[in-house]
């Protein structure tokens, strides 16, 4: 195995690892440093597709005490129940736009530029929403309703734009919908499970012709080190969110969608040719 490419597999599993959960768009972070690697053909996209399976171990692992009693008490108990129907109410803005709109995205959103703009125009976005007063309405993620859940599937929905986030968008559409910080937070994990794991098997399936046992290796580390890097963002993020609002997650936003803006308009990076 060449040992350049396991090393680029190693990069992009903490890359995905570290920015699946937070605001920042882990998709937008794969383009930019795929295309900076080389890594961007058709090969490199399946393994980024692969390795988000790593990323969602880690919240399984992370909540396996919670999943394990939503998973025992679904015959039981009304509260896990409600926690699965708001899950797979909340997944269903985002498959169904993402199965109508998902090629036409791909093709034309899917590069270094767009994507750029869709980061400082969502750090914006986070910005505006922590400068507003928050009424806390849900305080616990147990207390959602299924209205709460389609309202932050439908701000969900708007991750399918690359750069934007899927966390960010959930995060952020919970503040604005009355969650705590917490709530919406862990809410995003939650949803990340089925969002993310439906999503991974769908195109490993439709680009099943790209599977190669030669691979197995590349997947591997990608795999290994994205599932360490999400585990210790989550845990992280957690406490982070305890004491500190979004604002910073902004801030790098935009200076990082800047930075990829300025040294594509001063030649320094060709983007567009990578």
């Amino acid at each position: 195995m060449d040992i350049i490419l396991l090393l680029h597999a190693l990069i992009l599993g903490v890359v995905e690892g570290l920015t699946e959960f937070l605001p920042v768009s882990s998709t937008g972070h794969l383009i930019l440093v795929g295309d900076l690697l080389q890594f961007n053909n058709e090969r490199g996209k399946l393994f980024e597709i692969v390795i988000q399976s790593g990323a969602i171990l880690a919240v399984c692992w992370e909540y396996r005490t919670k999943l394990g009693q939503v998973l025992g008490g679904l015959h039981r108990t009304a509260s896990a129940r409600r926690f699965v129907l708001n899950i797979s109410i909340a997944f269903l803005p985002l498959a169904i736009l993402g199965l109508a709109f998902g090629k036409a995205i791909k093709a034309h959103l899917f590069q270094p530029i767009p994507v750029a703009l869709a980061f400082i125009i969502g750090a914006f976005i986070i910005l505006w929403a922590e400068k507003r007063p928050h009424k806390i309405k849900v305080e616990n993620v147990d207390d959602m309703k299924a209205m709460d859940a389609l309202k932050l599937g439908i701000a969900q929905a708007f991750a399918l734009v690359p750069g934007t986030s899927r966390s960010g968008a959930t995060i952020i559409g919970g503040l604005l919908f009355g969650l705590s910080r917490k709530a919406a937070t862990e809410f995003s994990f939650f949803l990340a499970i089925p969002t993310l794991m439906i999503a991974t098997l769908y195109e490993v399936y439709k680009e099943r012709a790209l599977l190669n046992v030669d691979d197995v290796g590349l997947w591997t580390v990608g795999f290994v080190f994205a599932f360490l890097s999400a585990f210790l963002c989550v845990r992280w993020l957690l406490r982070y969110i305890s004491n500190h609002d979004f604002t910073v997650f902004a801030w790098y936003r935009i200076v990082f969608g800047i930075i990829v803006l300025a040294t594509w308009k001063f030649e320094l990076v060709d983007w567009t040719s990578h």
